[in-house]
């Protein structure tokens, strides 16, 4: 396949879906948990072929799901984007530990619950000095698909980011039965429908039933409302 000449991007179309463009890889990516029903890790699933250019559903009722069908001018799908549009520093709390701080922006939680194993990650920045402590408090912070936290060096001042690939996936949670977000992983451009250029963070989660209060970004609602995607 020849290498896509224009930078991964994505569009949130007004009242439509999102317009990806830039030859992103698209693939299904499922939340692993353990015997107990935790988070632990993600497994890469089927991934769908290869275009330059694709629309994702967004109002969450495409019957060709995970792509635009036209259903959301059909039902007068309101997508009306309502998250904040200050950067994720501004909107994060933060909790500091003696080797390492984490930061915390509520709002922008996809419910995918890697940060509750091993007594949540909360109460774990507390003893970051830990050398085994610390590796599992970087795991769970970075399996975070939206973000939401985020691991810093106190030392450096500087994030701790693992390494994501420019892509897409498609979020699936068979422990809650449900389909999640829409995960922008490894730096992807997202603008509004009115032109506004959102922060390009390494990990994002977008809102794909529809539901979400925090449009475009994922708010959990996909679990309260038992959205699935079977396609």
């Amino acid at each position: 396949m020849t290498k896509s000449s224009s930078r991964p991007r994505v569009v949130v179309s007004r009242n439509g879906p999102y317009l990806v463009s830039g030859g992103v890889p698209l693939a299904k990516q499922t939340i692993v948990t353990d015997s107990e029903g935790e988070s632990q890790q993600w497994r890469q699933g089927e991934t769908l072929p290869a275009r330059e250019s694709y629309q994702l559903c967004r109002c969450g009722k495409s019957q060709a799901k995970p792509f635009c069908d036209g259903t959301h001018g059909k039902i007068g799908f309101d997508g009306t984007e309502t998250a904040l549009r200050t950067t994720y520093r501004e909107q994060a709390q933060v909790l500091e530990g003696p080797a390492l701080a984490l930061t915390d922006a509520q709002s922008l939680c996809a419910g995918a619950r890697f940060c509750d194993p091993n007594g949540q990650v909360w109460n774990q920045v507390e003893r970051t000095e830990e050398a085994g402590l610390r590796t599992t408090f970087l795991r769970q912070v970075n399996n975070c698909p939206s973000g939401r936290l985020v691991a810093w060096d106190r030392a450096t001042g500087k994030p701790i980011e693992h390494a994501l690939p420019v892509s897409i996936g498609l979020i699936e949670d068979p422990s809650q039965g449900v389909s999640g977000p829409v995960w922008l992983r490894g730096g992807i451009a997202l603008h509004s429908a009115d032109g506004f250029a959102y922060e390009i963070r390494n990990r994002m989660t977008l809102c794909r039933c529809g539901a979400s209060k925090n449009k475009p970004f994922c708010d959990g609602s996909h679990v309260s409302i038992g959205f699935r995607d079977w396609t």
